[in-house]
């Protein structure tokens, strides 16, 4: 037969394939929203002005407590006056981790003791794994390394 198809299409039964690609797409689109805001929310915090060192490296911690240049508390964002109260907080926020870390940022223009009443108080809170947050030093062609 010379006229016949190779290949003959019946549209008569159900449409039995899954079409991926818009499921692909949308998982897509979720995976960079996820991405872009898990960023936001790890990153938020109080702004200071951290000291530059050439030693240091990533640290990754829910745990944030910062000092302020006029020497104010905060952890995660909230600012506490209270001894107390920064170390109940501070067990609230460590309560479901396996294995509690704190980053302590402070500023350059803070006081020593402000920095280091941030380490008492995660002392007393029971964790012993503390980083101090700096910025990395940058290369500036000063020819030092």
């Amino acid at each position: 037969m010379a006229g016949s198809q190779v290949f003959e299409e019946d549209d008569s039964g159900p449409i039995t394939d899954i079409n991926v690609t818009p499921l692909v797409d949308v998982m897509l689109v979720l995976l960079v929203i996820f991405m872009v805001t898990a960023k936001l929310i790890v990153g938020r915090g109080i702004e200071v002005d951290k000291p530059k060192a050439a030693a240091g490296g990533d640290v990754q911690s829910m745990l944030r407590l910062s000092v302020d240049k006029t020497g104010a508390l905060f952890v995660n964002g909230d600012r506490l006056d209270d001894r107390a109260d920064a170390v109940a907080r501070v067990k609230e926020i460590t309560r479901e981790m396996s294995d509690p870390k704190a980053l302590i940022a402070g500023d350059q223009a803070a006081a020593y003791g402000g920095v280091m009443r941030a380490i008492d108080i995660v002392q007393a809170a029971g964790i012993t794994k503390i980083a101090l947050e700096n910025q990395p030093l940058a290369d500036e062609g000063d020819g030092a390394k």
